[in-house]
């Protein structure tokens, strides 16, 4: 254990991950001929905050997914579950955003977990295990942003032709349509990121804006003792009243998630130790704050709550603003404040976990590692793992043809995973505290309040991780049944056999930083 009393600050990522700027290719490398391991260093706070908010879009999720929260548990839950989520997943930022300014590392979850695991418990399989978790997590994240943009898409065909008749694969083609979109924009735009992310940025709170208002001034008014006080039990089959609010809340805790989109992008951050974690908590208090108001506005204007659970385009908020405007295309124009961000949002997600594959690929923790791993010398981006990261929710896509509800079941799996992500590294990071044997600060800490903190942080994470594979809706049928748990024991699975294959012969994750 001695040698894990001196964690230096930083740990080399296969690069260098100092402020300076990267050095200018030499004639091999503008050539192609060489294995490039540095991103170009380009994004300064703005765009990093802007990113931050894009990548989670919580006010525009509530809108994505408000049947859940009215079916179990009802405003209350929406309200007062939103308040519960904002206060935990922003000390989860906290308690990761004070790891990354120690050592702000693309493959984040995966190498602190590696890095602050005891020696006796070999780090190497926990950090592998983690990697596989993390990287699942998030191309099933990319997945299901495509295509709840797609769904939305087809439900803003559907009033606007009452002849049209929806079918699965019309949302699956719409979905590879978002994906090519997403995948050309990371190609061939990539140095547009930082534009894209501001756009991404002022849209995502004019939007709010714009929506809050137009419900304010035409929506019929709920009272505030419906909004603060009334709670819906029973519409799910549940029996049990605080099962049905705990599911209610999920609603919101599922969104506030995904904040780690930007520690994905730490190597081509400017001055990464200060700006990644600054990103990662803006990006959840502010979002959290554009998602209360967001919900009080819908609550308080919605009109009859049952009408918009029985909209026939699955989508309630469509149906409340339907309710509010009085005509097609007002609801179009406000359904479009939706799904615009959330498009902007995929561009944002793409480019995280296109570097988180091409992280954990460097390090050897993917067959075919060597492959993956190549950075385009001219585009200057991992163009290979962009490719699978596509080709993968293609493939997921393609579920939807036979049952959305097994789509739904890959895409569950993305909050339960992320948020076992988060809980490992916090938890031995906070035993490192405990032990007094934590690495020196970077300019990001949480001085006194970090025990406390990171306390908060893993109960939370436990608490939400329990409840995230629950089934919202009894009877449990094989159309209704939540797979999320089911699904992630089926990756660990497949993380154990990768391991004693060939992973632990395979995977390289630096444990010490001196020994890279």
């Amino acid at each position: 254990m001695a040698d894990d009393k001196n964690i230096e600050m930083t740990i080399h990522d296969g690069s260098d991950h100092s402020n300076r700027e990267p050095e200018r290719a030499t004639k091999g490398e503008r050539s192609g001929s060489y294995d490039n391991r540095q991103l170009d260093r380009y994004i300064s706070l703005k765009p990093a905050v802007a990113f931050g908010l894009t990548v989670l879009s919580t006010w525009e999720g509530i809108g994505i997914t408000l049947g859940a929260g009215l079916l179990n548990g009802g405003p209350t839950a929406l309200v007062w579950g939103l308040i519960l989520a904002s206060i935990g997943s922003t000390s989860i930022a906290l308690s990761l955003g004070e790891m990354a300014s120690i050592t702000p590392v693309v493959g984040a979850q995966y190498r602190w977990t590696g890095l602050y695991a005891p020696r006796i418990m070999t780090p190497a399989f926990w950090s592998l295990i983690q990697g596989w978790l993390t990287t699942f997590a998030w191309i099933a994240l990319c997945a299901s942003g495509s295509y709840v943009c797609s769904a939305m898409t087809v439900g803003l065909i559907g009033i606007n032709n009452v002849n049209y008749v929806p079918h699965l694969w019309h949302i699956t083609l719409i979905m590879w349509a978002y994906l090519a979109v997403c995948v050309i924009l990371n190609v061939y735009a990539r140095k547009l990121l930082v534009a894209i992310e501001m756009f991404g940025g002022i849209i995502h709170i004019a939007f709010f804006i714009a929506t809050v208002v137009t419900l304010a001034v035409m929506g019929p008014r709920s009272s505030a003792e419906f909004v603060f006080t009334e709670s819906f039990f029973g519409l799910s089959g549940w029996s049990n009243d605080g099962v049905q609010w705990c599911l209610g809340l999920l609603t919101s805790t599922s969104l506030l998630t995904g904040f780690d989109g930007v520690l994905h992008l730490s190597n081509e951050m400017k001055d990464a130790p200060k700006k990644v974690p600054t990103s990662m908590v803006l990006g959840v208090l502010i979002n959290s704050v554009l998602a209360f108001g967001f919900v009080l506005t819908l609550l308080f204007f919605m009109g009859d709550p049952m009408t918009a659970l029985m909209s026939p385009t699955g989508y309630p908020v469509i149906e409340i603003y339907l309710q509010a405007t009085g005509s097609v295309a007002g609801a179009t124009a406000l359904t479009c404040f939706i799904i615009i961000p959330a498009a902007v949002c995929q561009f944002s997600v793409f480019a995280s976990v296109t570097r988180l594959v091409w992280a954990f690929a460097r390090d050897n923790g993917l067959p075919f590692s060597s492959f993956f791993s190549y950075v385009h010398p001219t585009l200057r981006m991992p163009t290979r793992a962009l490719g699978l990261v596509a080709v993968l929710c293609a493939l997921i896509g393609l579920i939807t043809v036979g049952s959305t509800s097994a789509f739904f079941a890959v895409i569950s799996l993305g909050a339960l995973a992320l948020y076992i992500s988060y809980v490992v590294p916090i938890f031995l990071f906070l035993l490192r505290k405990l032990q007094g044997q934590h690495p020196q600060y970077g300019p990001f800490n949480l001085g006194r309040f970090g025990i406390p903190v990171n306390i908060f942080a893993v109960c939370y994470c436990i608490f939400v991780i329990v409840w995230l594979p629950f089934p919202a809706i009894l009877p449990v049928t094989a159309a209704n049944f939540n797979y999320a748990g089911p699904i992630m024991f089926a990756v660990i699975v497949i993380a154990l056999v990768d391991w004693f294959v060939s992973g632990h012969k395979r995977f390289q994750v630096p444990t010490d930083p001196n020994k890279e």
